[in-house]
């Protein structure tokens, strides 16, 4: 009988894991086009996706529950800061051509590596004049930070900045493209000219194997690679424009509905009806503004430029939706 039971749950689990998304119908894109009155929804993924593959993407682990780590709460560098009304740090360093860059995690919860070397490369950029312009490796970080969390199975920003202080990072840049000391080596989700998503029959990426060494570009030194920063800490929300302004680009981590899986333009703002995915997911937040009244901030994601809003999305600023404002992450570079 135990034998029976324990057949019948693999068999329940599995139909679960191979479930399709009931929220990628056009059904329910339309429903929320009835519900939402600050964004637009529309065809992201192709309906059959499964729920197993989005859920692979919500890799940080920061909103299920928090990691110890420094609240930071002032700044010398903040003394006498103008706060604009819009803000958008591509215009701002024009010359870091990092800042707007979207990249694609792949079959990979690693969500939380992309936010996080991505914003660290950003703020590089800017510290240095331009100096330094290139990505740094989330490869490197997804799969030899160990005390960060899990890899694919996602991680937490706050270890990844604090990884960087102590241990630094090499550079890499996207799949196939060589850039860099270690670039990323999961394939992107690419929607091919039959809408298919080429994920989609992909098996979940397993654990790479850490290397201290550069495969990406062979000419670098691999020891010398490496940057680091000062320091690693949380933001509150009430300070979080002002380490924008100072700094540069930011990570931060909030709860995904299934509704997000659809956005499209506009300002995300839940739906009455959406269903929380019982995941967080970790994003680079680059600005702010205000959009037909409603304050946001500018996200850039990792889901590749097929989604949202050429890869980009905006939430509602000022009322910490789906926890936006409670998980934001960063640190400051060291330059020699």
């Amino acid at each position: 009988m135990s034998r029976v039971f324990i057949l019948l749950s693999v068999v329940l689990f599995s139909i679960y894991q191979t479930e399709q998304a009931h929220f990628l119908t056009d059904d329910y894109i339309n429903q929320i086009n009835n519900e939402a009155t600050t964004w637009k929804a529309g065809k992201n993924f192709p309906s059959d996706t499964s729920v197993e593959y989005l859920k692979s993407m919500l890799g940080s682990k920061a909103v299920e529950k928090s990691s110890n780590g420094p609240l930071k709460t002032e700044d010398p560098n903040y003394d006498n800061l103008h706060i604009p009304e819009t803000f958008d740090a591509r215009k701002r360093w024009r010359r870091c051509q990092t800042i707007g860059h979207v990249r694609d995690q792949g079959m990979c919860g690693s969500c939380w590596a992309h936010s996080t070397t991505s914003a660290f490369s950003d703020r590089l950029c800017i510290a240095t004049d331009g100096k330094f312009n290139q990505l740094i490796s989330a490869e490197k970080l997804t799969f030899c930070c160990y005390l960060c969390g899990f890899g694919c199975f996602g991680g937490w920003p706050i270890m990844a900045w604090r990884y960087f202080k102590y241990f630094g990072i090499v550079t890499g840049g996207d799949y196939g493209s060589n850039e860099g000391c270690q670039p990323y080596g999961v394939q992107p989700c690419i929607v091919d000219e039959t809408g298919n998503n080429t994920c989609s029959e992909r098996p979940f990426e397993k654990r790479h194997k850490c290397k201290r060494e550069c495969y990406g570009n062979t000419t670098i030194d691999y020891h010398k690679d490496h940057v680091y920063t000062q320091n690693a800490y949380h933001l509150k929300a009430d300070i979080i424009q002002k380490d924008v302004l100072v700094y540069g680009p930011i990570e931060t981590s909030f709860l995904v509905f299934d509704d997000f899986m659809n956005y499209k333009s506009g300002v995300y703002v839940v739906t009455e009806n959406a269903t929380y995915l019982g995941a967080g997911h970790s994003v680079k937040l680059i600005g702010w503004g205000e959009e037909g009244g409603v304050p946001y901030w500018l996200m850039v994601n990792s889901w590749n430029t097929n989604w949202g809003d050429m890869g980009t999305f905006k939430i509602r600023r000022g009322t910490n939706e789906c926890g936006i404002e409670d998980h934001a992450t960063a640190g400051v570079p060291f330059i020699k």
